[in-house]
């Protein structure tokens, strides 16, 4: 049995028609996708989904929108610009002195005097910078490490970010801690110099994955909505369930009905309003993430 990273999300409701309404180069995004790991619990130096340290934390949302940033709050504190209190804006990084020594604490400002972090006592959470209690005497200073001018010239065209195959096998790779026992790379064409082939590789191992009739993996490739429900149902071992589904366009000869069943049968998916699975849909971003929010669940 591959082992199951427990995360906790504030939005377990949420349909996962959900799509992503801004592109990686905006706050909208960046706020989106830290929201999504609302209650994952803390973990000393913890860099995963599994548990997040403050700075862990910060880095992998900011890397999850295509920002790098460095690993410790002390090097985040030296990074991009300052900015005044009275200037933040979402998406801007905002620190506090919790040890009495200096920055020690980190967190993404997301508007309204708040901001979401790694907490030692409740995992990711929202909190006020102002707090009386506690973060308002705390606080210490902010820094902006990217741009996030440009949301309000693309607002009213919002972009979906979709997942590729690549992309799907890395987040799946480090969700179920997977990694690569063989020394060859089985698919022809991905070589070790490419920056996914540690997880694809993995992922290519545990059955997950598998090629076309070439060899060849595609990471960039997208992937269909009921391609993806296959790629869980393996990846999280759910046993598989025939039947019908009540979406209007998955027939029981659809190929992919049993995995979609499945999905639906554990309470994995709604649908679209219209009351469509998308069978052809391309997977956005956000979508998986929900999807992968639920079946920690299980």
């Amino acid at each position: 049995m591959k082992r199951i990273i427990f995360l906790v999300f504030a939005c377990l409701l949420i349909s996962t028609s959900t799509h992503d309404t801004a592109s990686a180069s905006t706050s909208t995004s960046l706020v989106s996708t830290a929201k999504a790991y609302m209650g994952t619990p803390y973990k000393y130096a913890g860099t995963t989904t599994s548990g997040f340290d403050c700075s862990g934390y910060t880095q992998f949302v900011f890397k999850r929108e295509g920002v790098s940033i460095p690993r410790t709050t002390t090097q985040q504190y030296s990074t991009g610009k300052s900015v005044a209190k009275s200037n933040l804006l979402s998406g801007d990084l905002v620190f506090f002195n919790t040890s009495g020594n200096g920055v020690s604490h980190v967190g993404i400002y997301i508007g309204s005097s708040n901001f979401i972090h790694a907490s030692t006592s409740r995992g990711v959470m929202i909190s006020s910078i102002n707090d009386p209690a506690y973060w308002g005497k705390r606080y210490i200073g902010a820094r902006r490490v990217s741009d996030f001018s440009a949301e309000t010239t693309i607002a009213s065209t919002p972009q979906v970010n979709y997942a590729t195959r690549g992309e799907v096998a890395e987040i799946l790779a480090q969700e179920l801690n997977l990694s690569s026992k063989a020394s060859n790379q089985e698919f022809t064409d991905i070589s070790t110099s490419h920056p996914q082939h540690e997880a694809i590789a993995a992922v290519g191992e545990a059955g997950i994955f598998t090629g076309n009739t070439a060899g060849e993996f595609m990471p960039n490739n997208y992937l269909t909505r009921s391609e993806l429900a296959k790629v869980l149902v393996g990846a999280f071992d759910l046993p598989l369930t025939p039947g019908t589904t009540p979406f209007t366009d998955v027939s029981t000869s659809n190929w992919a009905n049993d995995y979609i069943n499945t999905l639906y049968t554990n309470k994995l998916t709604t649908g679209y309003a219209d009351g469509t699975f998308g069978t052809t849909n391309r997977v956005t971003s956000s979508e998986l993430l929900l999807f992968i929010e639920r079946l920690s669940k299980k």
